[in-house]
């Protein structure tokens, strides 16, 4: 056992000080900035951010032009209706106006007739 050696403390202080230079120097070389193709990369990432920011601009935008003429068209509906009903309504006091009239000049005719036989009856005692 001439060959053993035995690894004290400040031993392996040194392999982990070691060890921890290494990680560092291979995540360095792995560091996406230090790659020609980095900024290219990160162009294009801002471009296509920029490009998909507009889209859903001009989807928001066409989506507000939408849910107005909705409206739009919601209250054109709603006024015709309105004005539907109000027809509607003008045409029931119409005809009930038309049917009271009616009945008066039923009821008048009716008196009249009333009144002629009245008379006729009287007219007839009379002689």
């Amino acid at each position: 056992m001439a060959g053993f050696k035995e690894h004290k403390f400040s031993d392996r202080l040194e392999d982990q000080a070691k060890a921890r230079a290494a990680r560092l120097a291979a995540a360095k070389a792995k560091d996406p900035r230090n790659d020609p193709e980095f900024a290219a990369r990160q162009q294009a990432r801002i471009e296509q951010a920029k490009a998909r920011e507009q889209r859903e601009e001009e989807r928001k935008v066409a989506k507000l032009a939408e849910q107005q003429r909705l409206a739009e068209e919601a209250a054109a509906a709603e006024r015709a209706r309105l004005e539907a009903e109000q027809a509607a309504e003008e045409e029931r006091h119409r005809k009930a106006n038309e049917e009271r009239s009616k009945l008066a000049q039923l009821l008048a005719d009716q008196k009249a007739a009333r009144d002629a036989r009245y008379a006729a009856r009287k007219s007839r005692q009379k002689r």
